[in-house]
């Protein structure tokens, strides 16, 4: 059965053995390191559960296991719901489960700690991260992925190219007719990222509200993941698409040179992928090892490397300049987003502003 849930990463990494090589504590790291380093040794695995693709750790868990080797890395690639209720139920079950959650659905993640399934580390990389990617010593933003616009090159010339939120509902307005069943975006109501993203942008300014008629009256097509946007962007049947995360359409178009991308400069929304060490983890010290790799200095390296964004910024990366930039900070404030009235709430403005109907794929 967990053979199913898992996908053992095997690399050429795992030819080390415990005994071959010594597993060396990093530079700066307190003594008492060593420690944990030999408890993470004894435990030799950590099983995590994740929504990053695969192939974005395989650098990673090479590098982690080079230096540890004898610690077997367990990655279950799962949605955000499906990982969410799927923890939650083996945890009260008592059943073996994952010892890292590492999530991009950040206010699920913040709820998960917040009610008591997270235990606390202080993590030797804490200083060098922002305030804003830390929460308790429980939750750690690992990435810094901006969420933008993708548009078809052939449909949308590049002097079009909206570059602000204003200059992006004027040009639906004035195109609405040319772009109708032509834009795209997340669905809120089958959506947590995409229910996430709106909610922020409503935070940010009263003038979503006007953006998202604009959207409606194009008759938008709803998604539930960013798949089906960046194909049906790609292939001309929609001309561009709303509220994309960034570090998946630009690895898109990197092989793709049918769609653009863009960051709307007025703001961008800067979201993360939170991570936690489970409160029953059965593999403490392994878990503690991985999460302190994925904040390192390496670890992040390695992040830039492929599509995403890392959080640190001492490290040679992609990103947006500060006054562009507004990340979603990792606190309990994103909880107010799971309240039911208000998400009930938002969701029947959100049904009233598509008056004029959607398609949904």
């Amino acid at each position: 059965m967990m053979a199913r849930i898992f996908l053992k990463i095997a690399l050429l990494a795992t030819s080390f053995t415990a005994t071959a090589v010594m597993a060396q504590r990093p530079a700066g790291y307190p003594r008492s390191y060593d420690q944990l380093i030999d408890e993470a040794r004894a435990e030799r695995q950590v099983r995590i559960y994740g929504n990053a693709d695969r192939a974005e750790l395989l650098p990673v868990v090479a590098a982690f296991r080079k230096r540890y080797p004898g610690i077997t890395v367990l990655y279950a690639d799962l949605g955000s719901t499906e990982m969410y209720r799927r923890f939650v139920t083996e945890t009260r079950a008592r059943k073996l489960s994952a010892d890292l959650v590492w999530s991009s659905a950040m206010d699920l993640q913040v709820k998960l700690i917040n009610d008591g399934f997270a235990q606390g580390y202080a993590s030797p990389e804490k200083p060098a991260l922002p305030p804003v990617s830390v929460w308790k010593n429980m939750g750690f933003g690992v990435t810094a992925e901006p969420i933008g616009i993708v548009y078809n090159k052939r449909l949308v010339p590049a002097a079009q190219v909206p570059r602000t939120h204003a200059a992006l509902e004027t040009w639906l307005r004035r195109n609405a007719a040319a772009l109708t069943g032509r834009v795209t975006t997340f669905d809120p109501a089958r959506s947590n990222v995409g229910y996430l993203y709106l909610t922020e942008d409503l935070a940010i300014t009263r003038d979503t509200r006007s953006l998202l008629e604009a959207i409606a009256a194009t008759k938008p097509v709803l998604s539930q993941t960013s798949e089906p946007m960046l194909r049906g962007v790609a292939e001309g049947r929609q001309a561009i698409a709303y509220n994309v995360i960034g570090s998946y359409a630009l690895e898109r178009a990197r092989t793709d040179p049918r769609i653009g991308v863009a960051f709307l400069q007025d703001y961008t929304i800067v979201t993360s992928r939170i991570a936690f060490i489970a409160r029953e983890a059965a593999h403490p010290a392994a878990a503690k090892l991985f999460l302190d790799f994925l904040l390192s200095r390496e670890g992040q390296s390695l992040i830039a490397k492929r599509s995403l964004w890392p959080v640190r910024t001492d490290v040679s990366a992609r990103r947006l300049p500060t006054a562009q930039a507004r990340p979603i900070r990792v606190g309990p404030q994103l909880l107010v987003n799971l309240d039911r009235v208000k998400r009930q709430r938002f969701l029947r403005d959100w049904t009233a502003i598509l008056a004029t109907g959607a398609k949904t794929q």
